[in-house]
């Protein structure tokens, strides 16, 4: 220890040492906490006093002589001379016997780091998150397509802001405005809509190239592309049609697999929605339309079959367009109709009409 050490460690008799060494162990070294109490200041919580009646001594080097927790650490703090220790409220404590080291060793109060106790992060039911309470891998969100630059930017706001009701921040904002003294000492509360809302914004402002390379990984690993430069095109083009309309990069292959399957069949789940009578009639009929259609582009599908469907049979947009996007895509969910067509083509697009038509 250093010279101010002040003798408040367990002492060891003469009989206990030779009891020690005969066995071959090393002794328990054991740190008393004196009478009165220690302050710090928490850069987050302010100042916090631990009564020492409710601070137990500690042992500091372990009966095989290895240093625990208390002791390394501190003896780090000081060597490395670091500036701030920043960790989970959990650990604030074990602050008071941190200090009560630093105080065995002589260290100066100038000397200490500055301590800031983090709140804890909460999942939906109010219970704090873990892995028996909501997924806390980053590797989970990984896998369900998260942007690690969306992750960081919802972490930062776990109990801190910028201070203008901000929410979208880049990486170069976060490291100009983050301070650990606008951190609040209340628990976060964990939200997964607002984590697919920030990731959702993140997308759409990546470029069109950037987003291919992002969502290239999922396309292959679902099966819906090989990865060649052709296929790689195709997506290329569809991606302006459904980068405003998705939180996640694993969205993607379910948006865009209609375009890429080899044989062709409606989602069992949606085929009952074109087998009413209404939905065939409207099949039928958009089929006659779109075999006369000179120029098989979004916006002359699109008038097409609005004076069709919505102006000469009355039928709402919900039930006209619905059943075709199905007919085409082989589900509801798909990018906007009309687009979707284009991308697809005319021959395959009047087939899988024609083949959802009983």
């Amino acid at each position: 220890m250093a010279p101010g050490y002040d003798g408040k460690c367990r002492s060891i008799s003469g009989d206990d040492l030779a009891e020690y060494e005969s066995e071959g162990r090393a002794p328990v070294l054991r740190m008393r906490m004196p009478d009165g109490s220690t302050t710090f200041t928490d850069a987050i919580r302010g100042d916090v006093t631990f009564d020492h009646n409710f601070v137990p001594d500690f042992v500091l080097v372990r009966g095989d002589g290895s240093p625990l927790y208390t002791l390394a650490v501190a003896i780090d703090d000081i060597l490395m001379k670091v500036s701030h220790v920043l960790r989970g409220e959990d650990l604030l404590s074990s602050t008071p016997r941190q200090i009560r080291v630093y105080q065995a060793m002589g260290v100066s109060i100038d000397q200490y780091p500055i301590f800031a106790h983090l709140p804890f992060v909460m999942g939906q039911d109010n219970a704090k998150l873990s892995k028996r309470n909501g997924e806390v891998s980053i590797a989970w969100y990984r896998e369900r397509g998260f942007l690690p630059e969306a992750i960081c930017n919802y972490l930062a706001l776990l109990g801190w802001s910028p201070g203008d009701d901000r929410e979208n921040i880049t990486m170069a904002e976060l490291t100009e405005l983050f301070t650990v003294e606008r951190v609040h000492s209340s628990p976060a509360r964990f939200d997964m809509k607002k984590l697919e809302a920030i990731n959702g914004d993140k997308i759409r402002k990546l470029t069109i190239d950037e987003l291919l390379n992002r969502v290239k990984p999922f396309l292959i690993g679902d099966g819906v592309i090989s990865g060649s430069s052709e296929e790689l095109e195709v997506v290329k083009s569809a991606l302006p049609i459904i980068q405003e309309r998705i939180a996640t990069l694993a969205e993607v292959s379910a948006m865009l697999k209609f375009l890429f399957v080899s044989k062709f069949e409606v989602d069992p789940e949606s085929l009952p929605k074109i087998k009413d009578e209404l939905s065939q009639e409207a099949l039928r009929r958009s089929k006659i339309v779109l075999d006369e259609l000179a120029d098989w582009e979004r916006e002359s599908i699109h008038l097409a079959l609005k004076a069709l469907l919505i102006e000469e049979m009355g039928l709402k947009p919900r039930i006209a367009f619905g059943a075709l996007r199905i007919a085409v895509t082989g589900s509801h969910i798909s990018p906007p109709l009309f687009e979707s067509m284009e991308l697809l083509g005319r021959e395959r697009s009047l087939e899988r009409i024609a083949a959802s038509i009983n």
